[in-house]
């Protein structure tokens, strides 16, 4: 009996420590859910799994239960059809569109093209957007600090800032196109710029001249120079014993001389920079001064042996090159007008320009060599500072930049064609070009930083490059035969090319935009252009 009674016991201790330990699991399972709710309650951004179902998932609800209804009246050896339970919780979208019945699903398109702005619900704040719609008509007296402490709560317990919470989220950056891909609707959802959406940089260079000229009996000889535009807007156009004058302004044509002596022709032409005064080189090795107002030659100077075939103007000084290889400088104030002579050259110079600034004169020959000057004078020997030996022809194509006083551009005959530009002060090349074509004739535009050269076989055109890469802008055509000169109106937008073929074409191809040429007006209204010089 004791040993019963003890046994008793014993399962009853058993049964009671059971009891307490079911009881302590209860409490701390209790605690446990309380503190769950608790968190539950503090988190604002759970879903509420309490509140009634939305419009939407009521309408989705009702339709697939009918579907499913009427699914299983219609078929007796099918089985019935689970109605599937839907989720309270908004994180996913819909795959029927509410409201809809039917057995065709609508959900988000996979394919490139459609409508992929569709809110991403599970990154959608709903309870936060109801929290601060209620919050809105509240008046509150918020200060700075306050504010700040708010913030710093607001990321502590909800881990963003209520400030910058969201109702639509639209999520990702829209997706490009595959290649190939059409949208029936024509719409692109694409980053990419369109090409019509790109504006061009180029501007409009007319391919047409603007209008031709006749010029019968023009000298076809590559080492001359039988045009020249002057800065009253006058074309000096030499026509084998003849010189026209052409007012580009009005369109008048005036003959200013014809030589005496049969079988001379006029070899060369150049204005001086005022542009009332003409030189003018003969065959016969004259250098002639003419007043084009007047229509009177000044004075005849005399001073070399054979055909003056180029001219540049310094000022009063008249730089002279001949087909002896030497160049004479004059000075045409005064009787003694030859004050020095340069001798670098043992073949026909044909091509001479002073810089812009007055400082250097640029020579080529047909010696292959381009000489570079210093402004000097005097009877003692001179010598250039530079001399270029890269060119394989002829050099008649010589042009100073307007804008970088030092910078040259020379072009080679048929034997080299290339486009040379040259720092005469280091003497380094710049810049080379091939043409693959006589260079006949080169000009600097002072409107862009481009320049335009003429040439001759094979395709006689005008070719005008963007400096300092060399590219090609574009290519001017029209002459039948080797162009022979070029020359540039005074306000820059317009050239004119003299060619074998006896027409001149005049093509404008710089023109200004109009509110840039307004400007550069009124800048060149401010300065006195015109300086008179006393000639006898």
């Amino acid at each position: 009996i004791c040993v019963v009674v003890s046994n008793r016991e014993v399962s009853e201790a058993r049964h009671s420590k059971v009891r307490v330990w079911e009881l302590l699991r209860s409490a701390i399972m209790a605690q446990f859910v309380f503190e769950n709710d608790i968190n539950s309650i503090l988190r604002l951004d759970t879903p509420i799994t309490n509140a009634p179902l939305a419009r939407w998932q009521r309408k989705a609800k009702e339709n697939s239960s009918s579907t499913a209804v009427t699914a299983s009246a219609n078929s007796s050896t099918s089985s019935p059809m689970k109605v599937a339970n839907r989720s309270h919780s908004t994180s996913k979208t819909p795959s029927k569109t509410p409201g809809k019945s039917g057995s065709k699903v609508q959900g988000t398109p996979s394919m490139a093209g459609g409508d992929r702005y569709i809110p991403n619900r599970s990154v959608m704040q709903m309870d936060m957007a109801n929290f601060l719609f209620s919050k809105e008509n509240e008046t509150t007296d918020d200060t700075p600090t306050k504010k700040e402490h708010q913030k710093a709560w607001s990321l502590n317990l909800n881990g963003f800032d209520l400030e910058e919470a969201k109702i639509l989220r639209l999520s990702g950056k829209p997706q490009n196109a595959p290649e190939e891909y059409q949208n029936n609707l024509k719409v692109l959802y694409s980053q990419r710029t369109t090409p019509g959406s790109i504006r061009k940089a180029s501007r409009y260079i007319p391919s047409m001249p603007d209008r031709i000229l006749d010029a019968p009996e023009i000298r076809n000889d590559y080492y001359l120079n039988l045009i020249d535009w002057s800065s009253l807007n006058y074309l000096a156009v030499a026509l084998e014993d003849t010189v026209y004058l052409w007012n580009c302004s009005s369109g008048d044509i005036v003959l200013l001389l014809q030589m005496e002596q049969p079988g001379e022709y006029i070899s060369s032409v150049s204005w001086i920079k005022e542009g009332n005064y003409l030189a003018v080189g003969t065959s016969s090795a004259e250098v002639q001064l003419w007043d084009v107002q007047q229509q009177k030659r000044l004075r005849n100077m005399i001073s070399h042996s054979s055909r003056v075939g180029a001219l540049s103007w310094n000022n009063h000084i008249l730089s002279s090159g001949s087909r002896t290889g030497h160049i004479h400088h004059h000075d045409v104030r005064i009787a003694q007008h030859h004050v020095a002579t340069l001798q670098g050259h043992s073949q026909e110079v044909c091509g001479l320009k002073w810089s812009p600034d007055g400082r250097y004169l640029a020579s080529g020959a047909n010696d292959n060599l381009v000489n570079i000057w210093p402004c000097a004078q005097g009877d003692g020997e001179f010598s250039p500072v530079q001399t270029f030996t890269q060119h394989q022809g002829a050099v008649k194509a010589v042009a100073w930049c307007p804008w970088q006083l030092n910078v040259l551009a020379t072009g080679g005959g048929t034997s080299d064609r290339h486009i040379r530009i040259w720092n005469v002060c280091s003497g380094t090349c710049l810049n080379s070009v091939d043409t693959q074509s006589q260079v006949c004739s080169i000009l600097w535009s002072t409107n862009y930083k481009e320049l335009i050269s003429g040439h001759g076989f094979a395709q006689n055109q005008l070719v005008i490059w963007k400096y300092p890469t060399m590219a090609k802008v574009t290519e001017l055509k029209g002459h039948t035969a080797r162009i022979l000169n070029l020359a540039m109106s005074p306000d820059g937008s317009t050239v004119v090319s003299a060619a074998a073929d006896e027409t001149l074409r005049i093509w404008k191809c710089f023109e200004m935009d109009p509110i840039k040429k307004k400007e550069k007006e009124k800048v060149s209204s401010s300065k006195s252009s015109i300086i008179h010089q006393s000639i006898r």
